[in-house]
């Protein structure tokens, strides 16, 4: 094990030589002599070098964990197999990988911190300190939710190629909507239309390439700005600890939930999502002008979806989570708390409501990043002062039925609403699983007029932003909202669970899923009695009574194959069917393979 990190204290060392169990050596070489040497291209390379001194293998140790997916065993064991085959005195059948770790700068630090600036490359302190303060640190900071620092010269100078490597890629800061067209007669034509926006700027960027390129000079501590902070932040986990505000960006909260109890995390390979509800004992209904989901440890969570489940009357079943009807509160990397305007700030007032006796469920998706941890999550609710005058909705706009053929690289998935009521958009958040690879939303007003409302071209997995208008977009009733997902389900989608596998609708990341969330008040709340946005699975929504029955029975069928589909593998093993329609299996069994698919199982559904 080489550290080649300047930044990593003895004691940080320590303990990582500790955890690193079957290295039989730990080499420091903070001035990177054996990197250069090597000729090393990233944070995470391997090298297998024979008893004659000869590299018989360079890249990755497995390809069990890549950049933003990981597998639940290794595929290929890449550097096992060299060693193998070096021991044999033969070529190891794959000789060189990409690594897919933290790009790696081997340019002199020492000239570095004292080149001179150019007329082509600003220092450090005089400009590009600022750059990342602006566009970086959020994250990046002691205790924070990025795997490292970038608060200090050495912090940043040392991870120069990384971050010139993710900077020339658009990959950070994360930010994944297409530019929007300006609109005639607009005020600012050039102004991002998010309010969230996190794009680098042009200039911005141009610098910190340059300076990289330069040498990463360092220039004048007395031009350096204030260094920020971050109270409440913890050094261990990522998580956020109690005190200082406890890392709340809402403010203090009226009321915190945490979850009831520890989960478990392992330390590798994935884990089904977590559904944990929690009561809220509210005796009257609440109005949340703010809400925030806090982590308990970041590098595990990777999303947190909260839903408001209505209190149980006596007698009835607990439902199962509506995802498409909408969340109450989400979590992703890097976001941090919702706010609306409240009346007690001058204006009319927007909050959601959480009704009385409800509970919430937390649905949490952990990602295991090598060392077995626990998980804690909480959500912090502030009040409204008053009842609002507007009260804010999330609706899921959902295509259930979705199908993916094998090895489909570009496939598509539509759904759609109608518009019952005029209404003022205010955000939008795309949801997919591994497989998703775009998403837009356009809508089609009554006059005919289309309107592209959210252009996503490159949709991440691990970063599922919510896109929030800088200025809400009034759409008028009988407006049409469309959807359209792509799904890569070919083998080079690195982030592919089974290529060859037909993909249907579930909760887990080897399924798929179309939620197309958007976030709105209505214009007027008089409509509120007769507006309802339901979800609508492909082409244009009907009235709840005029549903296609085919459509229904289709439903049924899917909900049926589903439950009896006990290992979730998207079909029917004999065994998996009650004995009573075992004889019905082995008559739509046609290419007698002991399994049914969904396309034959739909056969029964007139039997």
């Amino acid at each position: 094990m080489v550290n080649v990190e300047p930044t990593d204290t003895a004691a940080a060392m320590a303990v990582h030589a500790k955890a690193m169990a079957g290295i039989s050596g730990y080499l420091v070489d903070h001035e990177r002599t054996v990197a250069a040497a090597l000729g090393a291209t990233s944070t995470t390379e391997a090298f297998v070098i024979d008893r004659a001194g000869t590299l018989v293998f360079r890249g990755a140790i497995s390809d069990q964990y890549g950049i933003g997916y990981s597998l639940d065993a290794p595929r290929h064991r890449y550097v096992a197999d060299a060693l193998d085959a070096a021991v044999a005195g033969v070529r190891p059948g794959t000789s060189m990988t990409t690594a897919p770790g933290c790009s790696l700068d081997l340019a002199p630090a020492v000239a570095a911190a004292t080149a001179p600036a150019t007329e082509a490359a600003p220092t450090y302190n005089e400009r590009i300190s600022r750059i990342v303060q602006a566009n970086c640190v959020s994250c990046h900071h002691t205790g924070g939710i990025g795997p490292f620092s970038l608060e200090k010269y050495e912090d940043v100078a040392s991870r120069s190629g990384i971050i010139r490597s993710v900077v020339s890629r658009g990959v950070m800061p994360p930010w994944f909507a297409a530019p929007m067209p300006a609109e005639a007669g607009a005020a600012m034509p050039h102004q991002s239309p998010w309010v969230n926006d996190r794009t680098l700027a042009q200039a911005d960027k141009a610098d910190l390439l340059a300076w990289i390129s330069a040498g990463r000079p360092k220039g004048d501590p007395a031009s350096a700005p204030v260094m920020l902070t971050w109270p409440g932040d913890a050094g261990k986990s990522g998580g956020r600890e109690a005190g200082n505000n406890g890392g709340w960006t809402i403010g203090t909260p009226d009321v915190i939930f945490r979850l009831p109890v520890p989960v478990a995390i392992k330390a590798e390979g994935t884990m089904p999502y977590a559904n944990i509800r929690v009561a809220t004992n509210f005796t009257e209904d609440k109005w949340v002008r703010a809400v925030q989901v806090l982590p308990g440890d970041t590098r595990a969570v990777h999303h947190v979806l909260v839903f408001v489940m209505p209190k149980l009357l006596s007698g009835e079943k607990r439902e199962r989570i509506e995802a498409t009807r909408g969340f109450f509160a989400a979590y992703v990397p890097g976001s941090e708390g919702t706010a609306w305007p409240d009346a007690s700030e001058g204006s009319a007032g927007m909050a959601k409501k959480i009704p009385a006796g409800a509970s919430l469920l937390f649905q949490i998706h952990y990602t295991p990043y090598g060392t077995a941890t626990t998980d804690q999550t909480q959500l912090g609710l502030r009040f409204a002062s008053a009842p609002p005058a507007q009260i804010v909705r999330t609706s899921g706009i959902a295509n259930t039925r979705l199908k993916i053929p094998p090895n489909a690289a570009a496939h598509p998935e539509h759904a759609s609403i109608r518009l019952p009521a005029d209404v003022q958009l205010r955000a939008f958040m795309p949801h997919m699983h591994v497989r998703g690879s775009a998403f837009s939303y356009r809508a089609t007003l009554p006059d005919g007029a289309e309107r592209l409302l959210l252009d996503v071209p490159h949709y991440d997995f691990n970063w599922q932003l919510r896109y929030e208008l800088r200025e809400p977009m009034a759409l008028p009733k009988g407006t049409v909202i469309r959807a359209t997902a792509v799904y890569d389900n070919s083998t080079e989608n690195p982030f592919n669970p089974d290529p060859t596998k037909t993909v249907r609708w579930g909760e887990q990341t080897y399924e798929e899923m179309m939620l197309g969330y958007i976030e709105y008040t209505l214009a007027n709340e008089t409509q509120a009695a007769e507006f309802d946005l339901q979800e609508h699975d492909g082409g244009e929504p009907a009235a709840k009574d005029e549903k296609d029955p085919a459509a229904v029975k289709g439903e049924k069928g899917r909900k049926a194959f589903d439950l009896l589909d006990t290992n979730k593998d998207s079909k029917l093993d004999r065994d998996e069917v009650p004995q009573r329609l075992r004889r019905l299996f082995d008559r739509l069994d046609t290419n007698k393979d002991g399994v049914l698919t969904f396309e034959e199982f739909e056969k029964s559904q007139g039997e």
